[in-house]
């Protein structure tokens, strides 16, 4: 594969219809493709319009036609064989999620294992869409099926090139739906390598395509009437304006957006496991996920933790080998993690553990290293706002009241855990979590199938179910329900 080693000369194209295909536009525009950890361009990604949206609705409206009226047992047939290909490509796959996302080499496989839970998920759909039959009364029989919308789209982010596209895509066109998917213009390799593999698999052509582009495909996307259903993850700025623009449409919209995830410690909690899974979560993925720890509340003085804590965060190394940090997606996240660790320290915070000496000693690419800040006052703005790069905000709290007020007090509702050895205190804080996805003793509490994931409140936006599990399955269909009577009179005489 072209481009792979720092040329530039790669140049990417859609995949509509089963065919790789170079944009409508003449002549097409490209957006370059980095490395983060060199900063050099490795691929051309193009800059497609609502032409090509549109091109890839018509392939998928064709496909419709076919794929729907195919019964799920065989539909997943196609799911079987391409997450045995998952597994058979899994270095080639982890390796070009290292090269344009920066994510170590263990935590790319382990992104692709995660995408492959909802595709084995998505193969047992024969057993959970059965629907439900029923006499209700003498001689009235009810029962229900479930029915693909037709095409639907998802605009995925940067973060995990596999493991989020992998949250719809399995479970829209097993349940009869075509896919059209618009991966991030940051990290296009991935899934551009992924649409062979269905093919390879067995997908039928237009089932799923693969539009490149930025805002203009999106909103496209949101605007186009014959593409019934969009999800989206991302911000929750955007998310709010990609539910509006669809709302306005009367389309159905799931908009995954932002976090600001909160670790609370009691004093009882078990130090030595406590302050490692803390590290963890807040620098794994160099902190680039929506499940990341951003503040610890630590209830009390806890000296030995802290130590601990920062020990630990310091002791990780810059790189891609397994355990250690691998650097943040592009020069506008370093720069915007930086100003929250500048503003801190300028305000009065302590900075424990400061990363930014990471990016001093790289001259190239877009690094910094695991950063922990104790705050003194409570409105610092890195409390409060998503940072999205490894920083771990540290408060110490008077009492588990004043930890769970400002737990409750955030915007967002994505995630929240309690370290404790005590089972009395999980339950208060697990009762008062104002989260969807919580967590005891559990700093990256990420639901596994057949659970469902999403957040409540400014975390999530649109229709009110969760992207994966049973809430997939309920946004990707709609039920079919039929009541029946047959009386005597319509008995055949014969009988």
């Amino acid at each position: 594969m072209s481009g792979l080693n720092g040329e530039s000369s790669r140049i990417l194209q859609n995949f509509i219809g089963g065919e790789y295909v170079d944009s409508i536009q003449t002549p097409c525009k490209y957006i370059p493709v980095t490395t983060p950890h060199t900063g050099e361009v490795i691929a051309q990604c193009p800059i497609s319009t609502a032409e090509d949206v549109e091109k890839a609705v018509e392939a998928a409206k064709e496909a419709y036609k076919s794929w729907s009226a195919r019964t799920v047992k065989d539909r997943v047939q196609t799911l079987f064989r391409f997450h045995n290909l998952l597994h058979t490509h899994i270095d080639e796959l982890a390796d070009l999620i290292v090269l344009e996302h920066g994510k170590n080499k263990a935590e790319a496989i382990a992104s692709i294992a995660k995408g492959a839970e909802t595709v084995e998920y998505a193969t047992s759909l024969p057993q959970l869409i059965q629907g439900k039959i029923l006499d209700v009364s003498k001689g009235v029989t009810c029962n229900d099926t479930r029915v693909p919308l037709g095409v639907v789209a998802s605009i995925v982010p940067f973060n995990f090139p596999i493991m989020v596209p992998m949250w719809s895509l399995p479970i829209a066109i097993a349940t009869g739906n075509t896919l059209i998917l618009k991966p991030s213009e940051k990290v296009p390799l991935t899934m551009y390598r992924i649409v062979s593999l269905l093919k390879e698999a067995g997908v039928p052509d237009g089932v799923v395509n693969l539009v490149n582009g930025t805002v203009d495909a999106v909103n496209a996307i949101c605007d186009h009437p014959d593409i019934k259903a969009v999800t989206f993850v991302g911000t929750s700025q955007v998310a709010n304006l990609v539910m509006e623009r669809c709302h306005k449409l009367g389309k159905r919209v799931l908009a995954l957006g932002g976090a600001k995830n909160h670790l609370i410690a009691s004093p009882d909690c078990n130090v030595e496991t406590t302050s490692t899974d803390v590290v963890n979560s807040f620098s794994g993925c160099a902190g680039q996920r929506c499940m990341a720890a951003s503040v610890l509340l630590i209830i009390g003085s806890q000296p030995e933790l802290l130590e601990r804590i920062t020990d630990k965060a310091m002791a990780l190394k810059p790189g891609s080998k397994s355990g250690e940090v691998g650097p943040v997606i592009d020069k506008a996240s370093l720069d915007k993690i930086t100003s929250y660790i500048e503003a801190s320290e300028h305000g009065g915070a302590n900075i424990l553990v400061d990363g930014r000496s990471w990016t001093k000693s790289h001259t190239k690419g877009f690094w910094i290293g695991p950063t922990v800040i104790f705050h003194k006052n409570k409105e610092d703005k890195a409390l409060h706002d998503e940072i999205f790069g490894p920083v771990l905000s540290i408060y110490q709290c008077s009492s588990k009241e004043e930890a769970i007020e400002i737990e409750n007090n955030n915007p967002y509702g994505n995630a929240a855990c309690i370290y404790t050895t005590t089972g009395a205190t999980a339950e208060w804080f697990i009762k008062r979590f104002n989260a969807a996805m919580c967590g005891v003793n559990i700093g990256v509490p990420v639901p596994r199938e057949p659970f469902s994931f999403g957040g409540i409140n400014r975390s999530k936006f649109g229709n009110f179910v969760d992207i994966t599990g049973d809430g997939g399955v309920e946004f990707f269909t709609w039920r079919r329900k039929v009541t029946t009577r047959w009386g005597q009179e319509n008995l055949d005489p014969k009988l």
